[in-house]
């Protein structure tokens, strides 16, 4: 069966740089959307199916990493880049801190952008075949928490609590893998997939996001332990994981 194309939704103020990417995309088979600012994004992505948001950091009004952060603030999963022509290290952790999935800076190559864009894809659709029935159907419960695998959701008391696309596949690699350590390279590959190209920096960047959004106490954290010398341990009853009760997950975990 032949893979429905892509749909690429494209926020970025430059004329000539939309009407390059399009056509280049466009002659890549991917199905583009282009609009000049952040305006009209919310309601395409209410009104259409996109597989990758494209958000342009600088933009008049809104900027990319303002809507960024209110779409995930809303419960909007689909994937997101951001470009910019920021390259400073700090910019691209703030990018990941307000949910987005990926970062590129200007300038780029279009072959670049179309391989990012082909990763993020990928990486959906292989964790949407890999999520069956059996791995997808259930609920994981600790704290106050109970995390709905099928419908990609997290509740608190009955209460929903937004989570970006970066934040629940983290959890969700959290969680299957209870009362066991994951390090970071592991925990990165489970989460995003093999292609994702990411720092220890970054996976710490999104620990602490979660941090903050389910632990009482995110300096002293119940949920997501950290195991020195090795990553993070997901404890859904809260207890501290000794080194030595906290196998390492392998391979087949």
């Amino acid at each position: 069966m032949t893979a429905t194309p892509g749909r690429i939704l494209i926020a970025d103020d430059e004329a000539d740089l939309r009407a390059l990417l399009q056509r280049y995309l466009g002659d890549q088979g991917l199905v583009v959307r282009t609009v000049e600012d952040a305006q009209p994004v919310e309601r395409l992505l209410a009104r259409e199916r996109f597989d990758v948001l494209v958000l342009d950091v600088m933009m008049p009004g809104e900027d990319g990493l303002a809507l960024c952060r209110r779409l995930r603030a809303q419960g909007e999963t689909i994937p997101i880049l951001m470009l910019t022509a920021r390259g400073d290290p700090i910019d691209r952790i703030v990018g990941l801190e307000m949910g987005a999935d990926d970062y590129l800076p200007k300038p780029f190559t279009p072959r670049e952008l179309l391989a990012r864009i082909q990763a993020l894809i990928r990486r959906q659709r292989v964790l949407g075949a890999h999520a069956g029935p059996a791995a997808d159907a259930g609920t994981v419960r600790f704290g106050a928490y109970a995390l709905h695998l099928s419908q990609r959701r997290l509740e608190r008391d009955g209460e929903d609590v937004p989570l970006s696309t970066v934040e629940f596949k983290l959890l969700q690699a959290l969680a299957q893998h209870p009362n066991r350590s994951l390090g970071r390279d592991r925990l990165m590959v489970l989460a995003h997939g093999h292609d994702h190209a990411a720092t220890d920096r970054s996976i710490d960047v999104q620990v602490m996001r979660l941090r903050r959004l389910i632990e009482t106490d995110p300096a002293q954290p119940r949920h997501i332990q950290t195991v020195w010398g090795q990553g993070y341990v997901f404890v859904p009853d809260g207890r501290a994981a000794g080194r030595a009760s906290v196998p390492p997950a392998g391979d087949d975990a």
